[in-house]
């Protein structure tokens, strides 16, 4: 009987001890759940830190970079605008003055008119009279070609509306002579191979 109770007390006491086991583990679970939330809260917080302080990095970067480009942007519109005014008033000057160097190449044929008309006055001789102003014409003419003009010399070339205007039709005497310019009534120039003036002609038919 004592042998039977002592069995039965084992037992309560190692039920008591699974009982109090079980119980300390349950508290014990609570603490570590506890734990884990506040590290999962932890980290959450830091890379939500961590994903703020990159933004702002970012946004750092942007700014700087659009007043990077901002600069370079005002930069350029300045230097164009110089540009576009120096340009403008090069252009100016050039219309305005642009007939300069062609003007100065004939001064000196102003010059030797001036002489010749005072030597006119003074003198009775037609054949030096001729030569002189044939001699200003020749300087005058050698002058304006240095400028890239060209005078035409239409006679006996094949009539071209490109380069002649035609103010007279004539019968031609031979055959050949079809399309040819016979005579030229004004003459015709070019500037640098422009047609700044038809030559106006003759022409047999």
């Amino acid at each position: 009987m004592s042998t039977h109770n002592n069995h039965t007390q084992k037992e309560e006491k190692n039920m008591n001890n699974q009982k109090q086991t079980s119980a300390e583990t349950k508290a014990e679970m609570p603490a570590d759940e506890e734990l884990s939330a506040k590290d999962s809260a932890e980290e959450t917080e830091e890379t939500e830190l961590s994903t703020e302080e990159k933004l702002t990095k970012e946004l750092e970067e942007a700014k700087k970079t659009i007043e990077e480009q901002k600069d370079k942007y005002l930069r350029l519109s300045a230097e164009f605008d110089n540009y576009r005014k120096r340009t403008l008033k090069e252009k100016a000057e050039l219309i305005k003055n642009g007939g300069e160097k062609a003007i100065s190449s004939i001064l000196p044929v102003l010059d030797d008119l001036e002489r010749a008309l005072q030597n006119i006055q003074k003198s009775d001789d037609i054949k030096a009279i001729y030569d002189g102003i044939e001699l200003i014409y020749q300087k005058f003419l050698k002058g304006l070609s240095h400028e890239g003009l060209e005078k035409m010399e239409p006679v006996g070339e094949t009539f071209n509306t490109d380069y002649h205007e035609a103010i007279a039709l004539v019968p031609a005497t031979e055959e050949e002579q079809k399309g040819k310019i016979l005579d030229c009534v004004q003459t015709g120039y070019k500037l640098n191979d422009k047609v700044i003036r038809h030559a106006k002609v003759v022409v047999a038919q």
